[in-house]
């Protein structure tokens, strides 16, 4: 039995899609499919009143695009993860997909069991990455950006700032460094500020930029 049940709204133009997602998505004991929008602007109206754990949101949909979805979730501070379902032919847009604050990123044609691990994943806290793409979102840094804010860290800081680069949601961050959810909480928000970065996957990737992580 599942002890916790994922709430998941499905947010694509195409009903067959949302169908075959819903069809194999209720199957899953640890995840209910809540409801459903077929563009970017009804995937807000819905995310806001239902308040789903994650949104599984397409990019390119008619009038409000997924990206454009995104930006005003986190303008409106939602806490629904965003995980991106694009064909591998949009993998350029990943990137500002990204950028925007999605969790990460899955392919149309993703395997059925690993659609429902990276649902769990995100929902963990966890950044879905593939190489390409994070290779991709650091070439699009700017070198200069951040050097020398890492000096402004704090030892615990800089502890935390690792297990975010390797993965790790603030519980497990928590337990790993034996402090409360709410103090991690605390450090992850004095690191972005402190590297004037938007998110963790920013955060990540800096880490990863700038040698945080081995």
């Amino acid at each position: 039995m599942a002890d916790k049940i994922i709430r998941v709204l499905l947010v694509d133009d195409h009903q067959v899609v949302r169908r075959g997602l819903r069809t194999f998505l209720e199957i899953q004991e640890d995840i209910e499919v809540v409801g459903e929008a077929s563009d970017g602007a009804e995937g807000v109206t819905r995310t806001e009143e239902l308040r789903p754990d994650v949104v599984l949101m397409d990019i390119k949909m008619p009038g409000t695009d997924g990206i454009e979805a995104l930006r005003r979730l986190r303008e409106l501070d939602n806490p629904a993860k965003v995980l991106i379902v694009t064909s591998f032919t949009e993998q350029r847009t990943v990137v500002p997909a990204l950028r925007a604050g999605a969790s990460g990123y899955v392919y149309k044609d993703v395997d059925p069991d690993a659609l429902a691990g990276a649902i769990r994943s995100v929902h963990a806290g966890h950044v879905l990455l593939q190489p390409e793409v994070a290779g991709a979102l650091l070439a699009q840094e700017d070198a200069g950006t951040g050097t020398g804010r890492g000096s402004t860290l704090t030892e615990r800081e800089r502890e935390v700032l690792g297990l975010i680069a390797d993965g790790r949601s603030n519980r497990e961050i928590a337990r790993a460094l034996v402090l409360s959810e709410k103090t991690v909480k605390t450090h992850v928000s004095n690191i972005l500020m402190k590297l004037d970065l938007a998110d963790r996957t920013q955060a990540a990737l800096w880490a990863v930029r700038h040698g945080a992580v081995g």
